[in-house]
């Protein structure tokens, strides 16, 4: 019972993870209609920006601070100079041109960096752990990243749904046009909307970075899962970003660790470990195959 919490709190950080990730990302495709599979790549930049600064001022804070701030500052550039040319565009051309921006990043940070990963150690006021009821010790820090993106939720949920901000987001989601037509500035809505996606997707990159290292291309496997996430929860849906972040989170963290030992029940160790971690690395996918075949647009489509 201790491991099954500890896992299930492994799945909720890896699910408000993800969540930050697969917001910013379903936010752009609601109000733009962009497939941008350059998001994976502002992850990389915050954590990048977050391990940099941190080296250099001797403070994790100040440097997720820079995180999210290059991370924004990097998404504007990229909407200003590239994604505006592609709103107009087949979706094909949005795809071929956002996996070019993955390769520039990509190459990019390997020219100016290295090959060799960075290191980012969490803030000593947050390295330790706590004691959950069971007796179940838990780090702080993992618990801090829950909250975050627990945090991130809500004022998510606020700024869309009471300030003239999400009013204008909303608006712009239902009819782009005659919000245009009221005398909106639209490239500004949208590369603000588009520089808040990077901003979300660089903090899940800072934060994660002190978990693990930092390295490139470290945003196209999180990419992954959040597209699934954003397919499982409905696009253009922050309510369905949540649901189904949290539901991969878990579903994902505890088909890793226990499936190998169900199947440990009647196979020999090696067969149950090929199995089990054969069947949980599809798990996602086919919790995915199952949702859509009961609800075609997610659990939370944003157009029903």
């Amino acid at each position: 019972m201790t491991l099954f919490i500890e896992q299930l709190f492994n799945g909720l950080q890896l699910g408000t993870m993800l969540f930050l990730m697969a917001s910013g990302l379903t936010l752009v495709f609601g109000v733009m209609g962009l497939i941008n599979l350059a998001h994976g790549s502002f992850y990389m930049v915050g954590a990048y920006a977050t391990a940099l600064v941190s080296a250099a001022t001797g403070s994790f804070f100040v440097g997720l601070a820079a995180g999210i701030t290059v991370a924004a500052v990097v998404g504007a550039l990229v909407e200003l100079i590239v994604v505006r040319r592609l709103y107009h565009r087949p979706h094909l051309d949005q795809v071929l041109a956002t996996f070019a921006l993955i390769l520039i990043f990509s190459e990019g940070t390997r020219w100016l960096f290295g090959s060799s990963p960075l290191w980012l150690n969490p803030p000593e006021v947050l390295s330790g752990s706590v004691s959950l009821p069971g007796g179940l010790r838990y780090p702080i820090y993992r618990l801090v990243i829950i909250a975050v993106g627990i945090a991130v939720a809500v004022g998510m949920y606020f700024l869309i749904s009471l300030t003239r901000l999400g009013m204008r987001i909303r608006a712009g989601e239902s009819d782009r046009e005659m919000i245009g037509a009221l005398g909106v500035n639209i490239a500004r809505l949208y590369t603000l909307v588009f520089a808040m996606g990077a901003a979300l997707a660089g903090l899940a990159g800072a934060m994660v970075g002190a978990l693990q290292s930092v390295q490139v291309g470290m945003g196209e496997p999180v990419l992954i899962l959040a597209f699934v996430v954003i397919v499982i929860g409905g696009i253009g849906s922050i309510k369905g970003a949540l649901y189904g972040a949290i539901l991969v989170g878990v579903v994902d963290t505890l088909g890793r660790v226990f499936l190998p030992s169900f199947f440990g029940q009647f196979m020999s160790p090696s067969e149950a470990a090929g199995v089990g971690s054969a069947i949980a690395a599809m798990l996602i996918y086919i919790l995915m195959a199952v949702i859509l075949a009961f609800k075609p647009k997610g659990l939370f489509a944003a157009h029903d």
